[in-house]
This record gives structure tokens, sequence and C-alpha cells, in this order.
């Protein structure tokens, strides 16, 4: 293998989803995700460190991600890592690292959501226009009520 860019991030939204519209009517979700360390230092005291990631998702998964998510959800993200460049209004370039959103899993509990139920919301290929498909993980069933009318 010569090179391998996949970032997997589990945490909390920071905010709720910032959801743009491009020129073509493409959606773009802007997240942060915040991921927390804790550990013990060398006097046994307990130390935190959080670090915040900007999460990029496109087309059919960035609805997704306005729809099901908000601040204080927990996720999912998997995805490359990328750096933007451009110039900002005085001309300085200005440069952005953010995690490309390809597969993203709603991971709050059937209480905290509302709805959604946990399924993963993926994207098979780099193609921004194609529909986000979904898959079900089977060990999630034993999560569902026995309110089923049959």
């Amino acid at each position: 293998m010569s090179s391998l860019n996949k970032a997997m991030v589990i945490g909390r939204l920071g905010a709720d989803p910032e959801v743009r519209y491009t020129q073509s009517n493409t959606a773009v979700a802007t997240l942060s995700v915040a991921t927390t360390e804790r550990y013990k230092d060398r006097n046994g005291e307990q130390q935190e460190n959080t670090e915040w990631h900007r999460i990029v998702a496109w087309g059919r998964l960035a609805e997704i991600c306005q729809e099901y998510l908000k601040k204080g959800s927990l996720a999912y993200f998997e995805g490359p890592i990328q750096t933007r460049q451009w110039e900002d209004k005085d001309g300085q370039k200005r440069y952005t690292t953010e995690i490309k959103a390809l597969n993203m899993q709603m991971l709050d509990t059937r209480g905290d959501m509302g709805s959604g139920g946990g399924a993963p919301a993926n994207r098979n290929s780099g193609n921004q226009n194609e529909p986000v498909g979904s898959s079900v993980d089977l060990d999630s069933f034993d999560d569902m009520d026995d309110d089923l009318p049959f």
C-alpha cells in the first residue's frame, strides 16, 4: 500500500450542524466535533484534554446530519483529512484542515435522539452526487422496544 488518508472520530457536536448550499444546490454541512482524552498525571490528578475537529459532509449525508444531529449529539465520523487554502479579503493566504465525512454513525441512545435509531449513513464513493445508503447494525435490534403490534 503506498498511502492511506483516513480519520475516525467519535465525539460530541459543539453546535448544531451548519448547512449551506452550493450554486449547484448541493448541501454542505460543517460540524464542530469535540473529542476528550482523560488521564491521570504524575501526581495522580485527573486531567482532561479536549481537541476540536472540523468535519465537512456533502450531499445527502449533509442533509442527514442537519436532520438528525444537534449540539451535544454523540456521533462517529470517518473520512480523509484534507487541507484547503484560500485568500481572505485582505489578500492573506488562509488554511483550514478538516475531515471530509464519507461515513457517519449516530451513537446516541434512542431516547437521546428522539428518532433515527443509530443506523449509519454511508457514502460508498467519492462522487458527491450519489445518494447516501444506510446499513443496519443487527445488534441494535436487541435494544428495540417490545411494543410491536404483531
